[in-house]
């Protein structure tokens, strides 16, 4: 099973944080009153049974850019295996295209009822990239932006918690 959903907007800004510093002098925000690098998306999806989170960063989150993520998501698992994308109810993932796309790739999509983002397990995660990729930041451009990112899900998917990665392997006696 994966997890799909988008994280942004992503803007050019000072993110707030916390950080070392004398108590005289407290690291101060800089100002920015125009954006002028306009905004990007995290398209990010979350497999379930290997604990792995990968994530691409778009400008936009249209349904071409959709479609060719999860192109790039079937192309991680062998053919014959059928996927199961969890995602919510956002209008440019039910579009006829996608539809058809998934029905010839062996893809079920499984939206989530509206006002109930929270049964997808992906948005658990973005709280933490958050936190460790984006807070006490400020980045020049989106590359920057977007390295950063990429470090973190990279740091997240080789480190992962032991016991953690393959719940296959967890039984539970009912008696």
């Amino acid at each position: 099973m994966i997890c799909f959903d988008e994280f942004g907007p992503l803007e050019i800004r000072p993110h707030a944080g916390t950080s070392w510093h004398r108590r005289q002098h407290p690291v101060r925000l800089p100002a920015t009153y125009t954006r002028t690098q306009g905004t990007r998306y995290l398209l990010a999806a979350y497999d379930i049974h290997s604990d792995e989170l990968w994530g691409w960063q778009r400008p936009n989150q249209r349904w071409p850019q959709v479609l060719a993520f999860f192109k790039a998501v079937r192309d991680r698992y062998p053919k014959n295996v059928r996927l199961y994308i969890i995602l919510d109810n956002r209008g440019s993932h039910k579009k006829a295209e996608i539809k058809r796309w998934a029905k010839k790739n062996r893809v079920t999509l499984v939206f989530t009822p509206t006002y109930a983002s929270w049964l997808n397990r992906i948005e658990a995660h973005f709280a933490a990239l958050k936190k460790f990729a984006l807070r006490g930041r400020t980045f020049m451009d989106h590359k920057e932006q977007g390295e950063a990112i990429q470090a973190y899900l990279r740091y997240r998917n080789k480190h992962k918690l032991k016991g953690q990665s393959d719940h296959r392997d967890q039984r539970v006696n009912l008696i």
